[in-house]
């Protein structure tokens, strides 16, 4: 079975650390499929490039698109989009479709390493927190939440719109 059909419907978002490549990849497939089958209202997601993230598989497209209504939110921050522009199709085909509740933002005020990883919602949050070993914590806890969400506001006051879903030209 690969990667990309292993996501388990009934699978619990995980509370505490993670470490390894592996579990951040599942980590990020189960949020989205949550997100989705929990109707989260609001998204945020961070990370430098995304070019490890795995939004080109078809089980995140899938749950993109299911957690997708009139009245949802994501944003989107980063520093360069053109990895995922360049390696993300099945997400680049979904923010087309879905512009009208896709804000993506670019920041450059920090290092790349130094770059805040992870996702956000006012349910659950992942933060990677050593991105060469992917490791990080997640959680639930009213606090953990409030922080990260902190981090992710600072981060978004110091952007400025990026990513667009369309290029107009003469």
């Amino acid at each position: 079975m690969s990667n990309e059909d292993s996501l388990s419907p009934l699978a619990e978002l995980p509370v505490g650390r993670f470490a390894g490549r592996e579990a951040f990849l599942q980590i990020v497939r189960d949020a989205f499929a949550h997100a989705a089958r929990e109707g989260w209202r609001e998204l945020v997601i961070s990370d430098a490039t995304f070019s490890d993230w795995p939004l080109h598989e078809r089980v995140v497209a899938q749950a993109l698109q299911d957690w997708s209504h009139s009245g949802r939110r994501f944003t989107m921050v980063a520093m360069r989009y053109d990895e995922v522009q360049r390696n993300q199709a099945r997400f680049v085909t979904w923010r087309k479709t879905w512009a009208h509740i896709i804000d993506c933002r670019v920041s450059r005020q920090t290092d790349a390493l130094d770059f805040p990883s992870g996702i956000w919602s006012h349910h659950w949050c992942m933060q990677r927190l050593d991105l060469p070993r992917s490791t990080g914590v997640c959680g639930r806890e009213p606090e953990r939440l409030v922080q990260w969400r902190e981090v992710l506001d600072e981060l978004l006051r110091q952007s400025s719109p990026g990513f667009p879903a369309t290029v107009l030209g003469l």
